[in-house]
């Protein structure tokens, strides 16, 4: 058989412009200093953690009385190393960046006095904070707790999610607040804890939520031509067949905003009540013709 030689070409990279990493560098910074605030205007002076890094920080600043920025930055460390050689080094530059601001931000807000004393109120606003600021630096490239490495690892080679990871290692975590702080405190930490972790998804979802719709009619000519008039939404024909009756079918593929879900279910029903109509959402939507259109 002949040698056969293969010459592989290194593929490329485009580099990013300068106005999308100042503009990613500026995220990052205001998304860690948000959680600066969160840690210490609202949750440490209240004795309520967090989960991960930011929670075993707390613990380890209230029992040594060190700066629970020299925690953060020490702790995180290791990981950003780990990050670097698993994930790359956009990700392990942004996530140090990310905690640097953290670190220099907690330290300065030190000797800041809190906004309140009531621990319910510091648990929601806190959350809020730390879960907005965690979620903007995500979005834009980066990191600030170094257990989701860790998942991410043990997830190769443990049959568990990473998810599950996650929170089976944040329950000792938070458990263990019940055991510094008392167990009203740890009770308080896992409301901080849940709000932060629904700010962070809405934070990196965005509140323009997309939907993504699948429509199947025989009136679907008519059903694209109003859905793009009356929601100044573009429209995809697909073509479909039916897997009993073996018919061709027309699939109708469009992409809306969870504000225009309840209108085009209406128009939908209003033309064709016996429509397969199929509803999903989306995290993110980029390119094609998503731009909404003028509605006359």
């Amino acid at each position: 058989m002949d040698n056969l030689q293969v010459n592989f070409q290194p593929v490329s990279h485009a580099k990013p412009s300068l106005a999308k990493i100042l503009k990613r560098v500026f995220f990052i910074i205001l998304g860690a200093s948000l959680v600066s605030v969160g840690l210490e205007i609202f949750l440490v002076p209240n004795r309520i953690i967090d989960g991960g890094i930011v929670g075993l920080s707390i613990i380890a600043s209230h029992l040594s009385g060190l700066s629970i920025g020299l925690f953060l930055l020490v702790l995180n460390l290791p990981f950003l190393i780990i990050g670097y050689k698993q994930i790359g080094k956009t990700f392990a530059l942004s996530t140090l960046l990310g905690v640097l601001v953290m670190s220099i931000g907690t330290s300065l807000l030190h000797n800041v006095s809190e906004l309140t004393t009531d621990p319910l109120l510091a648990s929601v606003f806190g959350g809020i904070i730390l879960g907005i600021g965690v979620g903007m630096v995500i979005r834009y490239g980066g990191s600030l707790d170094g257990t989701e490495i860790v998942a991410i690892l043990f997830n190769k080679k443990t049959p568990f999610s990473v998810g599950e990871i996650v929170m089976f290692m944040n329950f000792f975590i938070l458990a263990s607040a019940g055991f510094v702080f008392g167990w009203d405190h740890a009770m308080y930490s896992l409301i901080a804890y849940y709000i932060a972790f629904k700010m962070i998804d809405l934070t990196i979802e965005g509140f323009q939520e997309s939907k993504s719709v699948w429509i199947i009619s025989d009136r679907h000519r008519e059903i694209g031509n109003v859905l793009q008039a009356r929601l100044g939404r573009g429209v995809t024909y697909l073509n479909g067949e039916g897997g009993y009756t073996g018919d061709d079918k027309k699939v109708i593929f469009c992409v809306v905003t969870r504000l225009e879900e309840a209108k085009l279910k209406l128009i939908v029903e209003e033309i064709d009540d016996q429509a397969f109509l199929a509803i999903g959402s989306i995290a993110e939507v980029r390119g094609g013709r998503f731009k909404k259109k003028d509605i006359h």
